[in-house]
């Protein structure tokens, strides 16, 4: 054992108003000044650990899914669906990094890719000389419509067969409200700089990982 488990600290930490409830890391029992720092209840403690458990198993099955039947990973998916979803199936390099969840360091790379299977080509801007257009080529629409057909009965028998009518209203609301909040912390300057700092050092080991 590492420490008290987490029902062990619930308890102690509901027992003790001066400790701070549970943080997101589990075990932390110093104390602080509640004005100061929001910890997380133990009820905020399991539903956000449930989210988090729920995210990463879907994204990592839906990444090998699109690793076994497409040879790309879910970044890469995106950016085909984004194309194939503008208008004559292209966008401006600055609007598919935009549109997509990939930063733009690791957009070029992913495009770049792509083109070696033919399934993108990127073109001069014709309003812009510094800027480029991704193209999704007929090759690149015929590869990403063979992956949706099963890729689609994956997403459906992991989400929305588990959930009811109302649920899946329940999780588009509160999906929505969750990317509010990131939008409003993202534009924050201290967001801006970690941005920047991620831009300027990408990890290439996140170039496959799984975004929705």
């Amino acid at each position: 054992m590492l420490g008290p488990t987490f029902i062990e600290l619930s308890n102690k930490l509901s027992q003790t108003p001066e400790l701070v409830k549970l943080s997101t890391i589990s075990g932390y029992t110093e104390s602080v000044n509640q004005t100061q720092t929001r910890w997380l209840s133990a009820q905020e403690q399991q539903t956000w650990r449930a989210f988090i458990n729920a995210c990463r198993r879907l994204f990592a099955e839906m990444d090998a899914h699109l690793q076994h039947i497409a040879g790309i990973p879910h970044a890469y998916y995106e950016i085909l669906v984004r194309l194939s979803e503008a208008p004559g199936r292209e966008l401006r390099m600055t609007q598919l990094a935009d549109a997509s969840t990939t930063s733009k360091s690791r957009l070029s790379h992913a495009v770049a890719r792509l083109e070696e299977r033919g399934w993108v080509e990127r073109a001069a801007c014709p309003t812009d000389r510094r800027g480029q257009v991704a193209r999704l080529t007929d090759e690149g629409f015929a590869a990403l419509d063979s992956a949706a057909q099963e890729h689609v009965g994956v997403v459906r028998q992991m989400v929305f067969d588990q959930l009811t009518p109302e649920q899946v209203e329940q999780l588009r609301v509160i999906s929505a409200a969750i990317d509010s909040g990131v939008e409003t912390l993202s534009s924050s300057p201290a967001a801006a700089a970690c941005h920047a700092s991620q831009e300027s050092d990408p990890d290439p080991a996140d170039e496959t990982c799984p975004l929705v």
